[in-house]
């Protein structure tokens, strides 16, 4: 079962709000020691000291920046299991929490962005993937490698890995990151894919392990979460935290 924090979070701070806001407005002369008033008083006084944190929290994740933990490694090497990162949640749109409404424009996905967005089959579970197609393109994935409405993608080896790491340097847009190719006699999910309007075609870096578009299909709109932009902290397990990571701009 999970746990629905934007609906917790928004229903605590609409709580405490119309606390202070009858106590303001329709119980101010009432100052009885009752059991009763006495009661009414302490939840006034709560109220009034935690109103402001939860709207100010509320707002913060709400139309600027989120945490996520990474729990898989569909996204190495750009992401690892255990790093923890801000999403920018107004980057593709400002939108009320719960509903998930958009209220105002702000951008859209640019190829190579690196986006969380709710999985259409269960919009409770948050998926992280690259944006590889756009709105009415054709995607040809064959023998890992990638073309774009005809045009092959870049991809070359990384000279920095070693011979045990299958490491490739691709460039998507004005993004060049790496990508992992697990075995490069065999890939998964080869076929050509077209990306209806409205929607987007992502892939995980990991490309041989990695429940993506190939799997789930292309991603509409209206699901997008915002863009993935730093890492804060690594953590795995019992490990000391991976200070190295800190502070990464996400590619």
């Amino acid at each position: 079962m999970s746990i629905n924090l934007a609906l917790i979070l928004t229903v605590l701070t609409l709580f405490t709000g119309v606390v202070i806001a009858v106590e303001k407005f329709l119980m101010r002369g009432d100052k009885g020691e009752n059991p009763g008033s006495v009661f009414r008083q302490t939840m006034v006084e709560y109220s009034r000291s935690f109103f402001p944190v939860l709207l100010f929290v509320l707002i913060i994740r709400s139309f600027v920046f989120e945490p996520f933990r990474i729990p898989s490694g569909s996204m190495m090497p750009t992401l690892l299991d255990g790093d923890f990162i801000f999403v920018q949640k107004y980057a593709y749109g400002l939108r009320l929490p719960v509903t998930e409404t958009k209220i105002i424009e702000t951008g859209e996905p640019a190829r190579g962005d690196v986006v969380v967005f709710r999985l259409p089959s269960d919009p409770s579970i948050n998926y992280i993937k690259r944006v590889v197609g756009l709105p009415g393109d054709e995607i040809t994935y064959e023998r890992h490698r990638l073309v774009i409405n005809g045009e092959p993608v870049q991809l070359t080896r990384d000279d920095e890995a070693n011979n045990l790491e299958p490491r490739f340097r691709e460039v998507l847009g004005e993004r060049e990151h790496d990508i992992l190719i697990s075995n490069p006699s065999f890939s998964v999910r080869d076929g050509v894919y077209r990306v209806p309007e409205g929607h987007y075609f992502m892939m995980g870096d990991n490309r041989d392990n990695s429940k993506d578009s190939r799997f789930i299909g292309p991603i509409p709109e209206a699901n997008l979460v915002g863009e993935a932009v730093r890492i804060w902290m690594h953590l795995d397990g019992l490990q000391w935290p991976r200070w190295d990571r800190v502070g990464t701009k996400i590619q």
